[in-house]
Order: structure tokens, then C-alpha cells, then sequence
């Protein structure tokens, strides 16, 4: 009989990494979360590497071997104005150190084939003001995954997504709000979740080091003041 494979990921409590975590569970894989909303789940704040230690510590105990870890949980979003030098350290954390180490803690335990995808976000090339420490944090990520792609290269396979305006409760928008981008419509968790899971599939052996940005297709639309009914104003 085939050992059950394992997956783990991170801030899957809610929103994306719930439903990443439910589709992993739906193909019969063993999951694992951590995350800091109560439940039931191994809760603890990922930016304190005693709390990564004693995650992998439970994962590697129970099962022996992981097969797919996401870094997902979410950075703290503040800008320049208001954040801390301390809050700028902790979004980094969160979003970059946090990711890190627990690949290195889970190294030497991955199955043949294994998979890591870490969660970045289309601002790692785009931003609103006051924005910095998350879009630093998710710069970071998408950087960082470039560099475990080649350091685990023939071992795992390590790639990113960047989600757009993901609506996580489902909700449909008309009007501009569908319409800014080219797909047509916001998007949802599952957009998300599917390219999860075909990354972390056979399908996708031939694909490391990349980073796959769903966004609708928005951050492609080219803006000019007076084309397309936009306009700004100052």
C-alpha cells in the first residue's frame, strides 16, 4: 500500500490556505496547518522560530516524511507613515524568514518528487501607498523562491504564485470592479487552490524556480488618465 502523502501549510486556518488545505484533503493527503486563529490545528505564530521547531518537530514525528509544503500565511500590511521598525521586522517574518526556515527544517524529510509553493502576491511588482512592509514581504518570497528552486534542484521542486483581488468569501462583483480586470470577474480561493495543486502534481515536473501570477490578467492592463473611462485625480 502506498504511504499517504503529506502536506503542510501555512495560515491555512482561513481563506486561501483553508481551501488549499480542504483540496489537499479531498485527494486523500495527510494536512497539516499551523496558524495563529484558534482551532483545531497546531496554532502558533510563524514568525518565532521555537513555534517553526516545534511544528516540524510534529509533523516529522507523526508521519516521517512531508510531500508538499506552502508558505502561506499572511504578512502584516502597513506603510511607511505608521510602521514600526519592530512591525517591518515582524512582516518579514512572517512572509520571508518564516518560509525559509521551515524548508530547511523539512529538507532532509521531503519525498522523491516533493513540492514547495510559496504565496506571494501581485504586489511584488505593483503597490498601493502606505503598503510596504507586505510588499516587501511578498517581494521576498517570490525572490526567495527562485533561489530554493536552484539550491534544491533534483531534490524539490520550488515555485510561487502571486494571487490578485482574491474574494475569499465568494462574493460576485458587477461593474468596474469585474470589469478593470480582463478575465472579467474577481477572483476566489479556488483560483488559487487549483494552480496549487497542479504544481504540486506529476503534471508539473518540468516547472521549478517559477512564479505564476493570477490576476485576471489586471496587472497587464495598461492605465492612461482619459483611456478606458479611467481617470485620476489627485
Amino acid at each position: 500500500m502506498a504511504e499517504k502523502k503529506v502536506a503542510v501549510v501555512t495560515g491555512g486556518a482561513n481563506g486561501i490556505g483553508k481551501c488549499i488545505a480542504d483540496e489537499f484533503r479531498r485527494l486523500g493527503e495527510q494536512v497539516y496547518v499551523i496558524d495563529k486563529a484558534p482551532g483545531d490545528h497546531f496554532v502558533g505564530d510563524v514568525s518565532d522560530k521555537k513555534t517553526l521547531e516545534a511544528f516540524a518537530d510534529k509533523v516529522i514525528s507523526e508521519c516521517g516524511h512531508i510531500d508538499h509544503l506552502v508558505n502561506n500565511a499572511l504578512p502584516l500590511m502597513k506603510g511607511i507613515t505608521e510602521c514600526t521598525y519592530e512591525e517591518f521586522q515582524y512582516a518579514l517574518s512572517v512572509g520571508v524568514t518564516a518560509p525559509f526556515y521551515l524548508s530547511k527544517l523539512f529538507s532532509p524529510y521531503f519525498s522523491r518528487g516533493g513540492s514547495i509553493v510559496n504565496i506571494s502576491s501581485s504586489r511584488d511588482r505593483m503597490s498601493q501607498p502606505e503598503t510596504e512592509s507586505y510588499t516587501a514581504a511578498k517581494g521576498g518570497i517570490a525572490a526567495l523562491t527562485h533561489a530554493m528552486a536552484v539550491s534544491f534542484a533534483g531534490r524539490i521542486r520550488v515555485n510561487s504564485i502571486s494571487p490578485g483581488w482574491i474574494d475569499t468569501a465568494y462574493r460576485v462583483y458587477e461593474g468596474p470592479d469585474a470589469l478593470q480586470q480582463p478575465a472579467g470577474r474577481v477572483g476566489d480561493s479556488m483560483d488559487i487552490a487549483n494552480m496549487v495543486m497542479y504544481l504540486c502534481s506529476d503534471k508539473a515536473g518540468f516547472i521549478t524556480g517559477e512564479n505564476i501570477c493570477i490576476d485576471g490578467g489586471m496587472t497587464r492592463l495598461m492605465i492612461y488618465h482619459g483611456d478606458n473611462g479611467w481617470t485620476y485625480e489627485p
